[in-house]
């Protein structure tokens, strides 16, 4: 697969299908193959790029300590590279902070933004989640970590419904976690992301979307970014928890791909 060099690292990346280029953008856990559910439906009209974010997957895993500004830096950098000018972005989480981010320091860059499953600043709810977190990878390891992961990403539905798959495929999740400390990095950056103070100046087509039943950034952080967002629309999907993507992908690609069929398409 290929990588590019942003002159500090490199950065695994994948393109997929022909058209205007729509950036897919993972959370927390940061890796490219995130996007799995939505590649092949999106791939019909746009020319898709996934990555693996710095510190995970097959990208420069860097002990360094993790913003999501330099996040959204990692990014730009990986678009100069494959010379978009501009794009579409869909970013999932810590991937949706990463897009309002960019919004606001490079709004040249984005043709549109799907901002999902994403917060204004941390909260208790969002703080106690990832103190749970950071006591199972230090008191547990990385096995209870992953155990845990689903039930902040999944409805119990989903899990009840594919637990057995889950508990198989744990090994190789396991095998691909960073470091300790680059993940305790990257939990310590979407504590410290507070974007309340210039949200308001995103002025790019934005749609904020997640799910009714999302636990870990619920609904209302969506309402509150949908009234700071100047022209944002806004979608509760039903059901499907954090990641609705993975779980409702029906509902999820549709509700994406009708906003994006109403954008100009990006600048090249």
């Amino acid at each position: 697969m290929p990588t590019a060099d942003i002159g500090n690292g490199e950065i695994h990346y994948e393109m997929h299908g022909e058209g205007p280029p729509l950036m897919l953008v993972a959370g927390l856990g940061g890796t490219a193959d995130y996007w799995n559910p939505q590649i092949e439906a999106f791939a019909k009209d746009y020319t898709v790029i996934v990555h693996d974010h710095r510190g995970t997957g097959q990208s420069t895993h860097s002990e360094i300590d993790y913003s999501v500004d330099q996040m959204a830096d990692d990014l730009l950098a990986l678009m100069d590279v494959l010379k978009i000018d501009q794009a579409h972005i869909v970013g999932h989480s810590t991937g949706a902070a990463m897009a309002l981010t960019i919004a606001v320091k490079s709004p040249e860059r984005l043709a549109s933004a799907v901002v999902y499953a994403g917060w204004t600043k941390s909260d208790p709810q969002l703080r106690r989640c990832f103190d749970v977190r950071r006591a199972l990878l230090r008191g547990s390891g990385v096995q209870a970590y992953a155990r845990a992961t689903p039930l902040f990403l999944f409805p119990p539905w989903f899990i009840r419904d594919h637990g057995d798959a889950m508990i198989e495929q744990e090994p190789n999740a396991i095998a691909g976690l960073p470091s300790a400390a680059i993940m305790e990095s990257r939990m310590d950056a979407v504590l410290a992301f507070d974007c309340t103070d210039y949200v308001g100046r995103v002025n790019i087509p934005s749609l904020v979307l997640c799910a009714a039943d999302d636990f870990l950034t619920p609904e209302y952080y969506s309402r509150e970014l949908a009234d700071l967002i100047p022209g944002a629309e806004l979608n509760i999907l039903e059901t499907g928890a954090h990641a609705v993507s993975v779980t409702r992908p029906d509902l999820f690609n549709e509700a994406v791909l009708a906003f994006l069929a109403k954008q100009k398409a990006p600048r090249s």
